[in-house]
């Protein structure tokens, strides 16, 4: 048989292989009796995922994954992640199991991280058991309320910058991409509360912050089919040094931190921000790469790519979600002029009641624009799902059926917020809904917009601070409403993980006379 011969039949050896893995995976469920995804058919390479990031958001896949479980009264149903066999669940009280009662079993979010060779995956929302246990242990006491009112004071003076740019800015054009301009001034407030440097990102759109901050968040097939492999995968990834984060994202965070760090230290400087604090951390310990093996890692200071990490995610996480949280919450209230007024009305007479001065107790003391808020963020959560994969083979509470222990298990944030059932019209935008007894009417599992339980998002605090001063500063000096551009209802960017419109948020700015 010739060379070429050989290899043909080499080829078609390992052809026939992966098509036989690929079809048992789609497979995967139906073999084991239990509920799954009937219509469609999963496809050969995307499974229930065919048109994800060409043609559709995920969120709104795992809606239709949703509505179909729903409908057929299941609590749970199985489905193809690509080739990856994931569990839906749409039962709030299994909801409540998995990210609470049973969190010793679903503590790990099973989200391909090596930090060796990708040392910005080490960050807390990626670390999974003891690593992540320690480092939540260490980063706790930093996003106490306490902690945030030493910050609050940073992004007051960032938001003055941010209503200096509006009123010099706002008339040039007859509308306003909002989505840009509020990237922007998020990016300057994590830069600020983060590294503690000026990145002036409102003057200088093409600043390295918001270039890679943004390169976080791009997705792409080569990415995607890097993280499926990962997952699928995840000893195999380890073996052959696979990375998800950008060489360039990568270079620029650790290169950022170790000479801000560096410059700190050299010169004694202290700050009140998120870097100062990460640096009490660091310092229990030595700038070591390697703590010594035996440690109590909870009482070991931090290495230099840990603390890289840690700022990292702060940074790509702060910017992103506060800034598409504010740029959602604009476009309903243009959309919702009523609404807008009497947001306004509240923010000015609780700042008269306050002898006109901005407090952190009376920006997050404010009823209605905490509902407001809570409104945009149950239309539009930031994360429209949120991952957690069993430690063990799980048994379904009050079901016959098993979930295999590293199973991809995703609680459908999107769809769940936007079920009828528990928000009538779920597209109608209604801060009501979040008035006390309307909340106490509904099951607490049917907000989660920052996951919920020992694994809720640790910076919450200060990303519900930045949003509500945002929009203090944009309400008090303008009045928004829909321009040309401004669709009736906001399509979501189909290569973005996190929900982002397509095409900007394009609005006509009026300034008020007043102001």
């Amino acid at each position: 048989m010739s060379l070429l011969s050989l290899l043909l039949a080499g080829l078609a050896v390992v052809a026939t292989a992966v098509y036989l893995y690929i079809r048992s995976r789609h497979r995967f469920w139906l073999n084991r009796k239990f509920p799954c995804a009937r219509d469609p058919p999963p496809s050969f390479l995307f499974g229930h995922f065919k048109g994800a990031i060409t043609s559709q958001h995920g969120a709104y896949i795992n809606q239709q994954l949703y509505q179909e479980f729903k409908h057929r009264g299941e609590r749970f149903g199985g489905y193809s992640f690509f080739a990856i066999p994931s569990v839906i669940v749409v039962d709030l009280e299994l909801i409540k199991s998995i990210l609470v009662r049973d969190f010793n079993v679903f503590h790990d979010r099973g989200i391909y991280n090596d930090p060796e060779t990708d040392p910005l995956s080490g960050h807390l929302f990626m670390l999974e058991g003891a690593q992540w246990r320690s480092m939540r242990k260490k980063l706790t006491p930093t996003f106490t309320s306490g902690r945030m009112k030493s910050m609050f004071e940073t992004i007051v003076s960032v938001a003055e910058e941010f209503r200096n740019y509006m009123i010099n800015n706002y008339d040039r054009q007859p509308e306003m991409e909002m989505k840009d301009v509020l990237a922007r001034f998020t990016t300057d407030v994590i830069g600020s509360c983060a590294f503690g440097l000026e990145c002036n990102t409102l003057n200088n759109p093409d600043s390295d912050f918001l270039k890679y901050g943004r390169k976080v968040f791009d997705q792409d097939f080569s990415g995607l089919a890097k993280f499926v492999f990962a997952s699928l995968f995840k000893n195999l990834a380890r073996i052959f040094k696979v990375k998800l984060t950008d060489e360039g994202v990568e270079k620029f965070f650790i290169g950022l931190t170790r000479e801000t760090v560096e410059y700190r230290e050299k010169n004694n400087v202290q700050r009140n921000d998120f870097l100062n604090l990460l640096l009490q951390i660091k310092n229990k310990g030595e700038l070591i790469d390697h703590p010594e093996e035996g440690a109590d890692q909870a009482d070991v200071g931090l290495t230099i790519n840990e603390l890289a990490a840690q700022c990292f995610v702060f940074f790509v996480a702060g910017f992103e979600t506060s800034s598409t949280t504010m740029n959602f919450c604009m476009y309903e209230l243009a959309m919702n002029p009523d609404i807008q007024e009497k947001l306004r009305s509240e923010i000015e007479n609780a700042i008269t009641a306050n002898n006109g001065q901005i407090t952190y107790d009376l920006v997050m003391g404010m009823q209605y624009l905490d509902n407001v808020v809570n409104e945009t963020l149950r239309k539009y959560p930031p994360l429209e799902g949120l991952n957690r994969i069993p430690l063990v083979d799980y048994q379904i509470p009050d079901s016959k059926h098993v979930i295999p222990m590293n199973t991809m298990v995703i609680i459908p944030v999107y769809a769940v917020h936007h079920d009828a059932d528990i928000y009538p019209d779920p597209e109608r935008f209604d801060p009501d809904r979040f008035l006390p007894e309307a909340v106490q009417s509904r099951h607490p599992y049917s907000f989660i917009p920052f996951g919920e339980g020992p694994r809720i998002c640790i910076g919450l605090r200060f990303g519900v601070m930045q949003t509500k001063i945002g929009l203090i500063t944009l309400l008090r000096n303008f009045r928004f409403s829909p321009s040309s551009r401004t669709p009736a209802r906001i399509a979501f960017d189909p290569k973005s993980f996190v929900l982002s419109p397509i095409g900007g948020n394009y609005l006509k700015v009026e300034k008020i006379a007043a102001c």
